[in-house]
């Protein structure tokens, strides 16, 4: 079976693109892959998988980012005194 999958992110796409860009796009083994698409502020991945195990990786490896991002800019938000 094939799978595919479509994560939108509206805000800050400029910098969430790069982060994502330099990662490999491709697994090694060919199973799963992803592309970005700007549209405006929002970022959009198109996941393709060849197997549920290797959607559900490369769900994991996005959203695990994605987590690493947000937390990174809450830490840089100053504090209220």
């Amino acid at each position: 079976m094939k799978y595919s999958a479509k994560i939108s992110v509206e805000g800050d796409a400029k910098n969430i693109s790069k982060l994502f860009e330099p990662e490999t796009k491709e697994f090694l083994n060919k199973r799963a892959f992803y592309k970005l698409q700007k549209k405006g502020n929002k970022l959009e991945f198109k996941i393709t998988a060849e197997d549920s195990t290797a959607l559900r990786a490369i769900l994991n490896s996005i959203t695990k980012n994605l987590t690493v991002y947000e937390k990174v800019k809450w830490m840089q938000k100053p504090k209220k005194k």
